[in-house]
């Protein structure tokens, strides 16, 4: 497999969680912002989550990468999607004290 082009049904899937995932988040924050209106706390907290859904976008491109090139018997990207995996999850850790 080429270095530099991704496999077709991954670039869909990988689009579509995206695409929809960018949907989600952004409806999420409306929503937020629109109960913060009659309800300050209650909506900002909505939209935190709007917030962290959108920082989870990547992580999940990430988990579905490792997935699709696991199941596809292609271990060598599929350790360095685990290392990428790695690396996120250490940076939460340490950058959630």
């Amino acid at each position: 497999m080429s270095t530099d082009e991704l496999p077709a049904p991954l670039e869909r899937i990988l689009a579509a969680m995206l695409r929809h995932g960018t949907s989600l988040a952004s409806s999420v924050i409306a929503l937020g912002l629109g109960v913060a209106v009659p309800y300050a706390a209650a909506g900002m907290r909505i939209a935190a989550l709007g917030i962290a859904l959108f920082i989870a976008l990547p992580v999940a491109r990430v988990v579905a990468m490792m997935v699709f090139f696991a199941r596809s018997r292609d271990y060598r990207f599929s350790g360095i999607a685990a290392l990428v995996l790695a690396i996120i999850t250490f940076s939460f850790l340490v950058g959630a004290r």
